[in-house]
């Protein structure tokens, strides 16, 4: 059964993904040191690496969220820097609960923001998940 109470449109929060053909575990401590929690870091099948990261504080916008995490990649010693540089995907990934409510809703990032995220070479998702479970 499907449940009939509206959802309400939410921001979750902002993962930052890599792909990257090196080893990501000293990009992996340093985030760590940065607030900044691993959901994984391994090697897949292919030998490339990957890995999730989210901030371990709360956030109710992404601008917020992302500018903490740009925050700790610009600030990357020279080490940690060159892997990230090395990395073929790094994509800032937020997500959003979707709803019946409210009728309108937004939430943007500044061109400072968005000129930060470019400035790494990092790209934009937008993953917007269901109100309600799937049928069965």
């Amino acid at each position: 059964m499907v449940n009939e109470t509206p959802a309400t449109i939410q921001y979750l929060n902002t993962d930052l993904d890599l792909c990257c053909p090196n080893d990501l575990r000293s990009l992996n401590e340093y985030f760590e040191n940065c607030d900044l929690h691993s959901l994984h870091c391994e090697q897949s099948n292919n030998s490339h690496w990957t890995a999730c990261f989210e901030s371990d504080h709360d956030y109710f916008e992404p601008e917020q969220h992302i500018a903490a995490m740009l925050e700790s990649i610009e600030s990357a010693p020279p080490p940690v820097k060159h892997i990230w540089d090395l990395c073929t995907l790094r994509e800032f990934n937020i997500g959003y609960d979707s709803g019946d409510k409210p009728w309108a809703f937004n939430q943007g990032l500044t061109n400072q923001t968005l000129n930060r995220l470019a400035g790494v070479g990092a790209s934009l998702r937008i993953t917007i998940y269901p109100p309600y479970p799937p049928k069965d």
